[in-house]
């Protein structure tokens, strides 16, 4: 597995924690399981977690908040007092000092569940990093050289228009316009969760992407505004099958292709947006038994995150705990000659680097 460091979050915070005190201490939000019991948790230098309800309880404090029932009435109320409470709680536990505070345990003792059970909506960007759209069409082409002139992926074909209502192209843009489809939010599982390979179906395959989680109600936002409805990042392994339906009707079958059982491995933590620098500029890994499949970094992406948000609620209305996939970097196994597939017994390893590193096995339909 692939190591973060800590220090890659950003301390940067909208107002102080507590009174005199310096920068906030950076923190990442999970929902986990312990004892037959499920808590959110704040999780400290990937290593301790902290029960929020718990230490809420403990921690000394000059006004209550009501403590969240689940991670999106958490991200729904944290700009309305839970934020600095959180970083009260946080700054409450020093995992390098002594021994924990009854309400903090390792991350080691506890099952990390999905971080959201479950978003309302996930909406997936596809093909939105110029490399992915270059091995797709050599995949697809079989090989072949491209025809003459051909234009570029990640480039508008001639005679792309606007959306009306939905995607305004502005003068000047060569991009072509952002693509989205939905994933099932029942294909969620979470970290170190089995993967599991459809019957019959053997050409499945991986995409490490980063999730966006929204964080207030979103409707047609234009993209200057898109970052205010940002809660936060996670990662999102978007597992597809590449096997198709057996026959072109209709065209390509999103269904199929992407929201079997288990197809979207999501966490393992939210991190609060203010604790990432630059969201456009994170370096990008994944690896399959080890082997390094993705290299790559979000400064590549086609469309940003904020133009996603706004394309996206621009097409349906976006609440808190929502997930936007942001598309797969170059490397998938389907384009690779010969192409691999992910198999029972194969381990997954999706990195962003200052997010997280969400891990996943693989194993044969129950």
């Amino acid at each position: 597995m692939i190591r973060l460091a800590s220090g890659m979050l950003a301390a940067v915070a909208a107002a102080s924690i507590v009174a005199g005190a310096q920068a906030p201490t950076p923190y990442k939000l999970g929902t986990f399981q312990a004892e037959g019991r499920t808590f959110l948790g704040l999780v400290l230098r990937d290593a301790v977690v902290v029960d929020i309800a718990a230490a809420d309880k403990s921690v000394a404090t000059g006004q209550r908040v009501a403590m969240p029932a689940d991670m999106k009435d958490l991200i729904a109320r944290y700009d309305s007092g839970l934020r600095q409470r959180l970083g009260e709680l946080a700054a409450s536990v020093n995992p390098t000092r002594g021994a924990l505070p009854a309400y903090a345990r390792q991350l080691s003792a506890v099952t990390t569940l999905p971080p959201v059970m479950y978003p309302t909506t996930m909406l997936n960007a596809a093909v939105n990093y110029r490399e992915h759209g270059a091995e797709v069409v050599q995949r697809d082409s079989r090989g072949a050289a491209p025809a003459p002139n051909a234009t570029p992926p990640g480039d508008a074909l001639p005679g792309t228009q606007s959306a009306p209502g939905i995607w305004e192209r502005r003068p000047g843009d060569t991009r072509w316009n952002p693509y989205m489809f939905l994933k099932a939010p029942a294909a969620v599982i979470g970290e170190a969760e089995a993967i599991r390979i459809p019957a019959g179906r053997t050409q499945i395959d991986w995409e490490c992407e980063l999730g966006v989680v929204v964080g207030r109600t979103a409707s047609r936002v234009p993209v200057a505004q898109a970052r205010n409805h940002i809660f936060g990042y996670t990662l999102q392994l978007d597992v597809s099958d590449r096997g198709g339906r057996g026959d072109t009707r209709h065209g390509s079958d999103w269904l199929i292709g992407k929201s079997h059982d288990t197809f979207a491995p999501l966490g393992p933590f939210i991190v609060p947006r203010e604790f990432v620098a630059d969201v456009q500029k994170l370096a990008i890994a994944f690896t399959l038994n080890g082997t390094v499949m993705q290299d790559a970094n979000t400064s590549l992406m086609i469309h940003t995150v904020d133009e996603l948000l706004a394309f996206g609620s621009n097409i349906l209305t976006l609440r808190p705990g929502d997930v936007i996939a942001t598309g797969s970097p170059a490397g998938v196994g389907s384009a690779r000659t010969p192409p691999i597939f992910l198999k029972p017994g194969d381990r997954t390893s999706c990195t962003y680097d200052g997010v997280g590193t969400l891990t996943n096995i693989v194993a044969a339909a129950r």
